[in-house]
């Protein structure tokens, strides 16, 4: 049966849709399981989402992604991410990273295993956590999948928990242009949630999106992408992170190519995301996409990332990669109308107290 870490990945459902002559019939899905519950799943298909109750699930697997990426690519990709979150305390165990930032989220405060750490795996194990615990942090190590599979082994063996799936994805550049939104019809932004009125909040796509350029619509969102953020975008960002500490604002601005993305309505900020480009200029890097929650599922987000993605583009990079956590399906669902599809997923593991 499925398991948390199946979802972001392809998978097949032989689901029972009915009786006949006493016997069950059954039909066959194939698609992206972007949603695991105890009643429900729900499937990315080619026809559209397809939400089944487990109840009606007679049987379901993972199986092969059309092309699995290479470890060679899922390397890149993970650096890449490193550049574009830059931890300020920083070590090696031989390619190995280590990566400490007063504990503000758990990518900036784990150690990376990928590449050769120029010791046996339990002697490199026991160096994470002696050099954690020389700072007085917990000891986390991020385990990209299936490429760190080893690693997390070990760990299991240990009793290290683990944090619920990331799913990091990738999309090619220009992104996918969504189908125009149906009167009375909700989409979803990340951190919210599918359905509910809509607010009248007349934003449209521009073609802009140079650094420095407001574009918006008369009465509807202004949307400015910027060097630094300001206060108010730090504060949005703040509520989500819980707290800015000064290793946080390195980690915010401390990459070469950085834009900061200010969604307003009538003066007031509504919307925030960070671009970075990053891996030898080919990635650009999606973060921090937040809409205040009065305004959630009126294209605010989409307007964001299609600015920063704009200006990614003009800033030559070909691809871009997001990271978002499993269980968020209204994310989920958002990136994959913009051609978003799971590249690999990390799993975050802590090392018990």
């Amino acid at each position: 049966m499925l398991r948390q870490q199946d979802v972001g990945h392809r998978i097949v459902v032989r689901r029972i849709v009915g009786i006949r002559e006493g016997r069950p019939l059954f039909s066959d899905a194939l698609g992206e399981l972007v949603e695991l519950s105890e009643t429900h799943l729900t499937l990315a298909t080619a026809q559209g989402p397809l939400r089944v109750p487990v109840a009606q699930v007679h049987r379901a697997k993972r199986v092969p992604p059309t092309r699995r990426p290479t470890a060679a690519a899922v390397v890149a990709l993970e650096r890449a991410a490193d550049e574009a979150w830059p931890a300020p305390t920083r070590g090696r165990l031989g390619d190995w990273l280590l990566r400490s930032a007063e504990g503000w989220t758990g990518r900036a405060n784990s150690a990376l295993p990928i590449g050769d750490p120029d010791r046996p795996l339990p002697a490199a194990v026991d160096a994470v956590e002696r050099w954690y615990a020389d700072r007085g942090r917990p000891a986390m190590i991020n385990t990209p999948l299936p490429l760190a599979a080893p690693v997390g082994a070990e760990l299991d063996e240990r009793g290290w928990d683990s944090r619920p799936p990331t799913l990091v994805q990738t999309a090619p550049l220009p992104l996918a242009t969504p189908a125009a939104r149906i009167p009375g019809v909700s989409t979803p932004e990340p951190g919210g949630t599918v359905g509910g009125p809509r607010v009248g909040v007349g934003a449209q796509r521009s073609e802009l999106g140079r650094p420095g350029i407001a574009v918006g619509e008369p009465g509807g969102a202004v949307v400015e992408v910027v060097t630094a953020p300001s206060a108010d975008w730090l504060a949005v960002a703040a509520g989500r992170k819980g707290g800015l500490p000064d290793a946080a604002r390195h980690v915010l601005t401390a990459v070469d190519q950085v834009r900061f993305a200010h969604a307003y309505v009538d003066g007031t900020l509504v919307a925030i995301g960070r671009g970075t480009v990053t891996g030898e200029g080919r990635w650009l890097g999606l973060s921090l996409i937040e809409v205040l929650p009065a305004l959630r599922r009126q294209g605010l987000a989409r307007r964001v990332i299609g600015e920063l993605a704009a200006w990614g583009a003009a800033a030559g990079a070909t691809h871009a990669f997001l990271q978002v956590e499993q269980h968020n399906a209204a994310a989920v669902a958002l990136y994959r109308t913009l051609g978003f599809t799971t590249h690999h997923t990390y799993l975050t593991r802590v090392a018990p107290a």
